[in-house]
């Protein structure tokens, strides 16, 4: 069993495992651009390769050195982040559980992408929600990990900002 202060470091390799799960799927079963309707008008799995970060931005920057840069940033995020998250987890933080989730969210979902850019030179993306002809950029396991892990980064620090003073917050 986990010591409690570890959950998060074990959050992380499942997220990273679930992400290259998926895509291993969808690069075994769908080519390139192949989709599948799940429910129609609203959302379709589609294969593609995103040479950017997470929802497709910056896909431009790929070439000319771009993805590279990309690989040099997500390791220094996973770097930056296991040391957060090192230093949450210690006995003497009172560091509220949503900060760690949300590292280890973001972690996971780091990790998953980076996989992918070290072996392919892009990332697979394959959820792809829509309505008439609006779509959301396509993303992946691991952009829904580190897009949640933001989002409880965001709640963490509305419960630091409104706890009681002193008070731990955990």
């Amino acid at each position: 069993m986990i010591a409690p202060r570890w959950w998060p470091f074990a959050i992380a390799p499942v997220v990273a495992a679930a992400d290259r799960l998926t895509k291993h799927v969808i690069e075994d079963q769908f080519l390139a651009w192949d989709t599948l309707t799940v429910i129609p008008g609203l959302f379709q799995i589609v294969h593609t390769r995103n040479t950017g970060i997470a929802f497709g931005m910056f896909s431009e920057s790929g070439a000319n050195g771009g993805a590279r840069l990309l690989i040099l940033f997500s390791f220094a995020v996973i770097v930056l982040v296991s040391v957060l998250l090192w230093n949450a987890c210690k006995p003497a933080s009172a560091e509220h559980w949503t900060l760690k989730a949300a590292l280890s969210l973001v972690l996971g979902g780091a990790a998953g992408n980076l996989h992918d850019r070290l072996r392919f030179g892009s990332v697979t993306d394959f959820l792809d929600f829509y309505w008439g002809s609006h779509h959301f950029p396509i993303f992946n396991l691991a952009d829904s990990a580190i897009t949640v892990g933001a989002a409880f980064l965001i709640l963490n620090l509305w419960l630091v900002r409104h706890s009681a003073a002193g008070a731990p917050h955990r």
